[in-house]
C-alpha cells in the first residue's frame, strides 16, 4: 500500500470515529430530551430554592465527620437489607443500630468522594451525608451478586462509602433534577463558586439533567425544616470522579495524588474572575 493510501485510510478512520462519537452524543441528548418531556414538571411543593448557605467560621467545622456530624454517622451493628444494580460499582443498603438506612458502595471512588464532600460542605454547599468506613460487618448479607466480591461469607467488608438515605427527604434525580445552564441560580456568585469547586477538586463527572440517558449526577432534595416548611436544595450528588487528573476519556483518574498535584498548578494562571 502506498503512503498516500495509508494516509487516506487513517483520515477516513478518524473521520468515522469522530462522526460516530458525535452521533452517540446526539442520540444521548435526544433520548434525554424525550425522557424530560415524558416526566413532566418537577413535583416540587411551595418551597424555597437554595444552593448555598453560610457555613460559619470554617475553623469550627468538624471536617473529619463532615455534614451531619457525630449524630449522623453510621453506627454498627449493620444489617443488610438489599442490593442495588444501577451504577458502575457494587452497592447495597444496610440499616444501622440507630435504625437509619445507608447506601454502601465500594470501588475507587469511595475515598475521593468522602474527601470532596467535606471540602464542598465546608465551603457552604449542600452535600449528602457521606462517611468512609475502613472495615465492618453486616448481618444477613446473603445471595449477593456484584457485592459478593466486597462482602465475605461472614459479612465482613473493608473500604466502603456509607451515604445516608433519609426517608424524610424527597429526592428528585435524573429527569426531575437540574442542569448547569437551567436552574434558579444561573449567573449568581454561588453557582460560579460551585463551578470553581468542581474544577478545584478535578471532578470530571458532572453530568446533569441533560444527560439523563446515561445518568445524571445532580439532584434536588426537598428537605423538611426544623421550624416547619420545606426547602429545595440543589446539589451535586456524585463527587467520586475527583482528586485526580481531568484528562481525556482514557487519561482521567480518581484519587490520584500524583496526577492531581501535577495538574493543579495550571488551575489558575492569573487575571480576574470578574467579581470583587
Amino acid at each position: 500500500m502506498s503512503t498516500g493510501n495509508i494516509v487516506l485510510t487513517i483520515v477516513i478512520s478518524l473521520a468515522c470515529i469522530v462522526a460516530g462519537t458525535v452521533l452517540v452524543h446526539l442520540t444521548w441528548r435526544a433520548v434525554g430530551a424525550w425522557k424530560i418531556r415524558r416526566a413532566g414538571p418537577r413535583p416540587l411543593g411551595p418551597v424555597r430554592h437554595v444552593l448555598w448557605r453560610d457555613p460559619g467560621p470554617v475553623e469550627t467545622l468538624d471536617l473529619r465527620l463532615g455534614p451531619g456530624g457525630a449524630d449522623f454517622s453510621p453506627q454498627p451493628p449493620f444489617r443488610f437489607t438489599e442490593e442495588h444494580f444501577g451504577g458502575s460499582q457494587a452497592c447495597v443498603s444496610v440499616r444501622d443500630a440507630r435504625g437509619r438506612t445507608w447506601r454502601v458502595k465500594w470501588g475507587n471512588e469511595v475515598r475521593s468522594e468522602t474527601f470532596a464532600v467535606r471540602l464542598v460542605w465546608a465551603c457552604g454547599y449542600y452535600t449528602e451525608v457521606t462517611h468512609f468506613v475502613a472495615n465492618g460487618t453486616m448481618a444477613a448479607a446473603t445471595n449477593l451478586q456484584r457485592a459478593g466480591v466486597c462482602i465475605d461469607e461472614n459479612g465482613r467488608f473493608t473500604d466502603a462509602r456509607f451515604e445516608l438515605d433519609d426517608p424524610a427527604v424527597i429526592k428528585l434525580f435524573e429527569e426531575h433534577g437540574w442542569a448547569w445552564n437551567d436552574n434558579p441560580f444561573v449567573g449568581s456568585r454561588e453557582l460560579q463558586g460551585l463551578k470553581i469547586l468542581v474544577m478545584l477538586t478535578s471532578n470530571w463527572d458532572t453530568k446533569d439533567r441533560r444527560d439523563v440517558a446515561r445518568g445524571s449526577n445532580v439532584a434536588i432534595f426537598e428537605v423538611p425544616l426544623p421550624g416547619g416548611g420545606r426547602e429545595a436544595r440543589y446539589l451535586v450528588t456524585d463527587w467520586g470522579g475527583s482528586m485526580g487528573k481531568w484528562g481525556g476519556v482514557f487519561g482521567r483518574e480518581k484519587w490520584d495524588a500524583k496526577g492531581y498535584a501535577k495538574q493543579t498548578p495550571d488551575f489558575y494562571k492569573g487575571g480576574a474572575f470578574g467579581y470583587k
